[in-house]
């Protein structure tokens, strides 16, 4: 199996995908420890702030010294740029918010993963025709489960992933699934600002868990 194709697998066996962003590495390392410990298998680290690519860089060694079953993806990768600069750091897969040619032709001339973020029909079909496997629904929240029903039956040979305002509880989980995603991302319902500021790591891990049970008994149904 090759590289691209287990991300794939993994992110659909979770059934989430963890995204987050802390300027604070020693943060950001405890944060990716506690979903590893909670469960997680790949991770979405975003880069939204100065220090992401350093921080980046500390996690995927953090990951080689203590968890070598994890996938590490970079999300927010909006420009060729920064898709070079993840790339040659070593990032797993990467991940888009919209829908650019130019990122999609960097990352696939590394044989790299990409799933961009989509908005509309004409949006996805670029992102097929670009080679895209998963695409991002995005924002989630704006879109809607009945948005996923109405399109999934125009692409039957790709995935599909909402991110933004996707909440870590049963009925919210299900109506997403049952529309026909593969999984969903989750980021400041998951990992909570609360979280951040108490540096709960051992809440993080215990939600993550609970998470991952109330995924597993949707999907087992």
């Amino acid at each position: 199996m090759n590289k691209q194709q287990h991300i794939l697998d993994l992110i659909r066996q979770q059934g989430v995908l963890p995204l987050y962003y802390h300027a604070d590495p020693v943060l950001s390392s405890e944060i990716l420890k506690a979903l590893y410990a909670g469960g997680i298998k790949t991770v979405e680290y975003t880069n939204r702030g100065e220090h992401a690519l350093e921080n980046f860089k500390q996690l995927l060694a953090l990951r080689d010294r203590e968890m070598p079953e994890l996938m590490l993806g970079i999300g927010t990768v909006k420009n060729v740029t920064d898709a070079r600069a993840y790339l040659a750091a070593g990032a797993d897969y990467i991940i888009a918010p919209g829908m650019i040619k130019e990122v999609a032709e960097v990352v696939h001339a590394a044989s790299v993963l990409w799933i961009p973020g989509c908005m509309t029909p004409s949006e996805i079909m670029q992102a097929e025709q670009f080679g895209a496997k998963l695409v991002k629904l995005f924002p989630g929240n704006l879109l809607g489960p009945q948005f996923m029903s109405a399109i999934k039956e125009l692409f039957p040979n790709l995935l599909f992933m909402p991110t933004g305002g996707v909440e870590p509880e049963a009925t919210n989980i299900r109506t997403w699934f049952d529309a026909g995603v593969c999984a969903v991302g989750m980021g400041s319902k998951l990992i909570t600002k609360k979280l951040f500021e108490n540096r709960d790591f051992t809440g993080l891990r215990s939600a993550t868990e609970s998470l991952l049970d109330i995924i597993k008994s949707i999907k087992s149904k």
